[in-house]
């Protein structure tokens, strides 16, 4: 059951992003009443083409997640990360913390502490020919839960796609358009304590250009 919606940007124009902070290059507009990203460095440079793009509030530790997806090119990867927080008590921004460029290991390996879902991955030949999702816990790149992508090429994704994630402390759970992909249950200690209240934030591997629109985030009662 949905609670209270805490947070709802259409992510329509400029405007809505002003106080997001992209760590990373990348190329951000507005068209069509819905935001496109894509990489400002080529993909031939490998991590440090990737970026993050973080929403500035913090939500709690049982919530509902939604927002919608549509790759506009076939190469890259996307991944939600939430629940996201600095390791020992401190914030995600604290100036502390090591600097994050948009390189994978920063965010999954360095002092920060979050769950991450890849949901459109088609960067590596095994990834194009075998579509899945996988959910992930950090610190660390334990691999914790995965299911199958039901997102289809580019060329056929003539639609928005409707992507929802449940957080509460003890379960994680996502789906695609209502259909289930995957469930979690955290035992708070198989791979480290259970994560709470955090950040959200877009990550985007070069050279995928895609769309979005309409995040939310409510307060989910069970």
């Amino acid at each position: 059951m949905n609670g209270t919606r805490h947070y709802h940007n259409r992510l329509q124009r400029r405007e809505d992003i002003d106080t997001f902070i992209l760590e990373g290059e990348a190329n951000i507009t507005f068209v069509d009443g819905c935001m496109e990203m894509q990489n400002r460095l080529d993909a031939s440079s490998g991590q440090r083409a990737n970026f993050v793009l973080w929403c500035p509030e913090v939500f709690g530790d049982s919530i509902l997640i939604e927002w919608e997806f549509r790759p506009m090119s076939d190469r890259g990867l996307c991944i939600l990360f939430f629940a996201a927080a600095g390791r020992q008590g401190r914030d995600l921004f604290d100036p502390r913390l090591a600097p994050r460029t948009g390189e994978y290991p920063q965010y999954h390996s360095g002092d920060i502490d979050a769950f991450h879902v890849s949901y459109y991955r088609r960067k590596e030949a095994d990834e194009r020919a075998f579509h899945t999702c996988n959910l992930r816990k950090s610190h660390g790149f334990h691999l914790v839960a995965q299911g199958a992508d039901p997102i289809p090429e580019a060329a056929e994704a003539n639609e928005f796609y409707r992507l929802s994630i449940i957080k509460t402390p003890e379960r994680v759970d996502f789906s695609v358009n209502g259909l289930s992909i995957f469930s979690y249950e955290d035992d708070g200690a198989t791979h480290g304590a259970r994560l709470g209240a955090g950040r959200i934030g877009l990550r985007q591997l070069a050279p995928l250009t895609a769309r979005y629109r309409n995040l939310s985030v409510s307060e989910y009662r069970g």
